[in-house]
């Protein structure tokens, strides 16, 4: 795919998958029009079809395809689909003043001063209640429903120099002017369409619902929400489709992840291994040498050398934009010299740009997504994304070449074999 309609593409997964239920209902559209088969954990699976997914929760999914001539070798991409964002609590609207707010709590870590006086609007899964069976609806308002104003510099004078945002009161939103909290419920039924139907629980999302924008002398910038990690979800989910290969190709894109992914569908979950066990029982393959013979990359994003503070930037292997995909080495990373070389390697010889990136010892990275993974499937890893500035904002920055040179790599992954042989490894 050229990169100008791949960007275009990129922009309008971003504003679909405006939480992890909508971004699985947009994976699953996608996967559909290719002919995927949905196939269900509650159901015994008694054979399997060349192209199939399979979903958890709502909010997690596995896709894969099968070639005609099986090897016994699964190449996996992970990926997480949650963003940070502010979730509503059960029972949550109150009045202050005329105005109509809404208890939050935070979803992940978030840049708190990016939050405000942003356009918010709101998405998730709902339980209706209608005839006396419970159904799960996601939802995607699009609109702006709600804000949360910043106090005025001639009320705050500390904000330019002190700006210490406290959760719990800096950050409620405003939803509208109301007398009286029972409003809510009466707004939730407006906008849902809902007559006499029961309104059960609910996990909403509130969400910068601003458009993706590309910028630059030759559009170079991608400002958007959602960067983290959507980017890497669209790269990978495009180049499972467009990829043909020998190797049994995983498609995953987990929830959970901006909150440490120990959840029934997040990557520390037994989703994954559940379903290559089934995989391999079918196929009659041996798991265990499958796995041994199997490869897996986990692409979530690192941070970008910021032009205004190069000081928070490692000494050498910094994050620069345009420069290429990076290759992420931590020490809680499960980058390996093997695999980092044969990827390398074949990156050169196809012209794909990379880089290597590391994050400074007195400052923290994050926890990733194949480390998480690797309990519970242990196969020869590797950790890679894009650099990105603002990460966790409402608005974050990359590159598009990075994101472009992510999904390249991840196609020629897909299709690739790698041998192993005692102590040489090669790739065809």
């Amino acid at each position: 795919m050229k990169k100008e309609q791949f960007m275009e593409n990129v922009k309008q997964f971003i504003e679909k998958g405006t939480c992890c239920f909508t971004c699985v209902k947009e994976i699953k559209e996608k996967l559909k029009k290719e002919n995927y088969q949905e196939l269900h954990e509650i159901n015994e699976w008694n054979k399997l079809p060349d192209k199939f997914y399979v979903t958890r929760n709502d909010s997690s999914l596995i896709a894969i395809k099968i070639p005609k001539n099986i090897k016994n070798s699964f190449h996996i991409i992970t990926t997480h689909l949650d963003t940070p964002a502010l979730l509503l609590k059960p029972n949550g609207a109150y009045l202050s003043e005329n105005y109509l707010e809404y208890n939050v709590m935070p979803y992940g870590g978030l840049l708190n001063y990016g939050w405000l006086d942003k356009n918010l609007s709101l998405a998730g899964r709902i339980l209706i209640k209608k005839n006396n069976t419970w159904h799960a609806k996601i939802i995607d308002f699009q609109k702006t429903v709600a804000v949360i104003p910043s106090v005025a510099i001639h009320q705050n004078d500390k904000a330019n120099s002190n700006l210490d945002l406290n959760m719990q009161t800096d950050l409620q939103p405003v939803f509208f002017l109301s007398e009286k909290t029972s409003d809510w419920e009466s707004f939730l039924r407006k906008e849902l369409k809902l007559t006499n139907e029961k309104i059960g629980d609910y996990e909403l999302f509130l969400y910068d619902n601003s458009q993706p924008t590309l910028f630059g002398k030759t559009n170079e910038f991608l400002l958007s929400p959602r960067i983290d990690n959507l980017t890497s979800v669209y790269a990978a989910l495009e180049s499972f489709l467009e990829s043909s290969s020998e190797n049994i190709s995983v498609f995953c894109s987990f929830n959970n992840e901006e909150i440490g992914s120990l959840t029934k569908e997040g990557a520390d979950s037994n989703f994954l291994l559940d379903t290559l066990k089934k995989v391999a029982a079918l196929l009659n393959v041996d798991i265990t040498s499958t796995f041994a013979n199997s490869w897996i990359i986990s692409s979530d994003n690192t941070h970008a050398i910021h032009p205004n503070h190069i000081e928070y930037a490692d000494k050498t292997s910094k994050g620069i934009m345009g420069k290429g995909f990076a290759i992420i080495k931590e020490t809680n990373s499960t980058t390996d010299a093997i695999f980092s070389t044969l990827l390398k390697d074949l990156c050169t010889a196809k012209k794909i740009l990379f880089q290597d990136v590391t994050t400074k010892n007195d400052l923290v990275g994050g926890s990733t997504l194949s480390g998480l993974s690797l309990r519970h499937v242990s196969v020869a890893s590797i950790d890679v994304g894009i650099p990105e500035l603002a990460m966790h904002s409402s608005k974050e920055l990359c590159a598009t070449e990075d994101i472009y040179m992510l999904y390249k790599m991840m196609k020629e992954f897909y299709q690739t074999k790698f041998d192993q042989k005692k102590e040489t490894y090669t790739f065809k």
